[in-house]
């Protein structure tokens, strides 16, 4: 190998052997907040929610033959998801492929669920049917959240003539990639949870349904076993095929957004 290259390994390797240090904190910090200058350190933020959401049929589209409207339907997707997330003061928001992902801090767990059901309502009754009516094709999403520890860092190249486009922060830890896991068990048109963040929803707000459109109050929330599937380090996840009610969406939406203050 040439040296010019090994020696970027060799130093690599180095860092590695030295380990590195940790720093506790209790909420996502601001992204200028997250280190980049030392190598060696990382931010460690407990219990973080994390939402993700993708569009399921997404290979469909082909940027070959229908660049115009498979462009139009990439950004309406992320676009939405992006500016919606933020309506909901996700503290981190950061695009993975065709899927957003947006994080919350522990103590907003009723924020995440109701910007899912925000999104899935948008997917199930404004995305869907307006890439159908464009493209022919439908193009459903997945939806899934997961909760645990995560550590972070910036990774890349520091900034070099203002330029940051090189760097990118890294989130190390199961919530991530567990959210991603789950939403790609989802059938188009549910949200899956896992069972350590469903613990955190206490309100019937949440539980149960409004009773439209028959009078019929009823769980919204289904049970999944994952006990035999190792892709995941938990044993349960829950289903809500639920979307806002006509009637009562507005107000169920404010008043969940409240549990969490």
């Amino acid at each position: 190998m040439p040296s010019r290259y090994r020696e970027v390994i060799d130093k690599q390797v180095e860092i590695f052997k030295e380990g590195s240090t940790v720093q506790d904190r209790t909420k996502i910090p601001d992204t200028k907040d997250i280190p980049i200058e030392n190598p060696k350190h990382w931010l460690k933020i407990p219990d973080v929610i994390c939402l993700f959401v993708d569009m399921k049929g997404s290979t469909k589209l082909s940027a070959s033959n229908h660049d115009k409207s498979t462009a139009a339907a990439f950004q309406l997707f992320t676009r939405t998801a992006v500016r919606l997330f933020d309506k909901f003061e996700s503290p981190y928001i950061d695009i993975k492929g065709d899927g957003v992902m947006a994080l919350f801090n522990h103590d907003e767990s009723y924020k995440a669920v109701v910007a899912a059901i925000t999104f899935k309502t948008f997917a199930k009754f404004v995305y869907t049917p307006t890439i159908q009516i464009k493209t022919g094709l439908e193009i459903k999403t997945h939806i899934g959240i997961d909760q645990k520890t995560v550590l972070v860092r910036k990774i890349g190249l520091k900034k070099i003539d203002g330029r940051t486009d090189r760097q990118n922060e890294l989130w190390a830890g199961k919530p991530v990639n567990m959210a991603s896991k789950l939403a790609s068990l989802s059938n188009g048109d549910e949200l899956m949870v896992s069972d350590r963040f469903f613990k955190n929803m206490k309100s019937d707000l949440v539980l149960k349904s409004c009773g439209c459109p028959e009078g019929i109050i009823e769980s919204l929330w289904e049970k999944v076993d994952l006990s035999q599937d190792n892709k995941f380090d938990f044993n349960y996840a829950f289903k809500c095929k639920s979307h806002w009610c006509a009637e009562h969406g507005e107000e169920y939406c404010e008043s969940i957004l409240k549990l969490d203050s």
